[in-house]
């Protein structure tokens, strides 16, 4: 519904997407059907745009072509794989080290593409990052962080993983609901560095955490302002039996690290629907300085 209102509200009836195969930017695909849907805008106006490059991998990209094609929706690929080597030539950037350099100038490269075809087509980018990757600043600045209308921006990765699930048990679709069912089972990763025999090398639960986890800290932290040492009492208690305290103590300490470190993205995050009673947006419920040090919150951890 905030999808459709913001689509009504400009008049667009042309919508971007970066479409890869991944749970966000799928859940992100979905509901821009069913808002175009209510609105009567034929689907072959939503613009789903594939961008292979380095970690691109055969099963993410399969999937991405085979959910657009299935929904109805434009399906543009764009290899950028040219257009990144081309701007590592300019800024100096070798193209075997695989530094954030590396990683990001793709995410950039992607972004610029999709705004200049919104451009083109009198659209709006639809936005796939999640309130997840918002709280742990897993995005690149001016890369996939930015948009026009975010419509992930309040759901954590749970609720995303749930939703497609959902989508997938009751679509009754065979194609549809097989394609979603192969996007939850993939490892979730922004594909950024060359695949190992084919399959996904970066795998983001592998480097900042389970989401499960980030997910329960952030309910606890913003939802009832609760200090370090009950989240960590809470979730030892809620998690027993699926991780040992030694772990949850170090990703909660990720996670304030980074949760602070990384307001600055939150300070200027897109437009976007708020879902449920917790978000991260500046201009909803999240009153932070993007300095805000997180010494505190971490001496509290450290004397548990």
């Amino acid at each position: 519904m905030g999808l459709k209102k913001r689509l009504a509200h400009t008049g667009c009836k042309h919508g971007v997407v970066g479409i890869s195969g991944g749970l966000d930017s799928t859940l992100a695909l979905l509901v821009m059907v069913r808002a175009f849907d209510m609105l009567e805008i034929p689907r072959n106006q939503i613009h789903a745009v594939t961008m292979p490059c380095f970690g691109t991998t055969d099963r993410t990209y399969q999937n991405a072509c085979t959910l657009t094609k299935t929904l109805g929706a434009e399906l543009t690929e764009v290899n950028i794989r040219e257009a990144v080597t081309l701007h590592f030539r300019d800024i100096g950037q070798k193209e075997d080290v695989h530094d954030i350099t590396y990683e990001n100038s793709q995410a950039r490269e992607r972004t610029q593409v999709l705004m200049d075809m919104a451009n083109k087509l009198n659209g709006m980018v639809i936005g796939t990052g999640d309130m997840s990757e918002l709280a742990l600043g897993w995005a690149t600045y001016n890369g996939e962080h930015m948009s026009m209308y975010g419509v992930n921006a309040s759901l954590p990765k749970t609720l995303v993983r749930h939703l497609v699930r959902y989508y997938a048990d009751t679509c009754g679709e065979e194609t549809l609901s097989s394609v979603l069912l192969d996007v939850l089972d993939t490892p979730v990763s922004p594909e950024l560095l060359p695949p190992q025999d084919g399959e996904i090398a970066q795998k983001t639960e592998d480097l900042v955490g389970p989401y499960e986890l980030h997910d329960f800290f952030l309910y606890q932290i913003l939802r009832f302002g609760c200090r370090p040492e009950k989240v960590y009492r809470m979730a030892v208690y809620a998690f027993s039996g699926h991780y040992e305290k030694e772990a949850i103590l170090k990703w909660l300490k990720v996670f304030y690290r980074r949760f602070f470190s990384q307001q600055f993205k939150r300070s200027c995050m897109p437009d976007g629907p708020k879902v449920g009673s917790v978000a991260v947006s500046p201009r909803g419920d999240l009153r932070m300085p993007s300095d805000a040090v997180s010494r505190l919150w971490l001496e509290e951890l450290e004397n548990l």
